[in-house]
């Protein structure tokens, strides 16, 4: 028997997830609350022995919060007597700090990864931000960490929904998921490079050449965190003849009210995001890749 657990940052995905893996899975709730003195006591509600547990839980929102409550969920789920914990998480946190770029600054990419290391057997996420830190492997080592993409789902989206589109990456680390997108599409690509003068005050210029005039054009990144990035990408976008301008993230951080200030900027036609995230803008569901993993892993391992 498999047991699909959520703490909270992705209940509607879990419950697809383990409709997804069919009849011999099954939902147990975890309660969490505190002692007196703010200490967690968590306590599964259903039981866990001899079970493969997959605890599916986004670091968004408040990551630190979700790394603790994985790291209890995890480990107490193996002091139940559970066969083995694969963590599902849609978004995973503390990716691109992946490097020291101030003296005396903690890689926290290296933190989490041994965090993790310790209290998970497995590991699923979705377009994790690797960036200098290239595969899964080099940061997470001998523990089976694999990254799985959206971008075959967006592909697909763009495809059933526009015409006559242009997909753009914002910045040339987006260029990845663009390019992909489009050839999924069949669309024309283009990059913009981003000049960044502070962390709220970035420039865009396009690299490659084509013609947006009258087209439908399509942004796409992995995060859409602050939004200035997307709204200077929309604004040059717009600039060159644009009929509509969307962006498309799998990750929706949002974060410093960025949904408002890309609706108040008046460039942008419409905000959609993957569900890896919990928010309104969700309209491309990662929950069939997941499942398709996870069958995957299972078939894997009988072998």
């Amino acid at each position: 028997m498999v047991v699909v657990v959520s703490l909270g940052n992705s209940s509607l995905l879990a419950s697809r997830i383990a409709r997804g893996l069919g009849s011999k899975c099954k939902v147990v709730r975890v309660k969490v609350g505190a002692f007196p003195d703010r200490d967690m006591l968590m306590r599964y509600l259903g039981d866990v022995r001899r079970q493969e547990v997959i605890l599916v839980q986004s670091f968004q929102p408040n990551p630190q919060k979700s790394l603790s409550l994985i790291q209890f969920a995890a480990l107490g789920a193996k002091q139940l007597g559970a066969k083995s914990v694969t963590l599902v998480a849609p978004y995973l946190a503390y990716m691109r700090q992946d490097k020291m770029f101030n003296p005396g600054e903690v890689i926290s990419a290296r933190v989490m990864a041994k965090v993790l290391g310790v209290c998970v057997d497995k590991l699923i996420t979705v377009d994790p931000h690797l960036h200098r830190v290239r595969r899964m492997k080099d940061l997470f080592g001998s523990m089976d960490a694999r990254a799985i993409s959206a971008n075959p789902l967006i592909g697909e989206y763009v495809k059933k929904k526009f015409r006559n589109v242009v997909v753009v990456g914002p910045d040339w680390e987006s260029f990845q998921w663009a390019r992909e997108v489009a050839s999924i599409c069949g669309s024309e690509c283009t990059v913009f490079e981003k000049t960044r003068y502070s962390s709220r005050n970035v420039k865009v210029k396009m690299m490659k050449q084509v013609d947006m005039k009258g087209k439908n054009v399509v942004i796409v990144d992995d995060i859409i965190s602050t939004g200035h990035t997307v709204i200077e990408a929309a604004k040059k976008s717009w600039s060159l003849g644009a009929k509509t301008v969307r962006c498309i993230g799998v990750h929706g951080l949002f974060a410093e009210n960025a949904i408002s200030k890309l609706k108040r900027s008046g460039k942008l036609t419409e905000v959609i995001s993957c569900n890896t995230i919990v928010h309104p803008s969700n309209k491309i569901d990662v929950s069939g890749i997941i499942v398709k993993e996870l069958k995957r892993r299972k078939k894997s391992s009988k072998k």
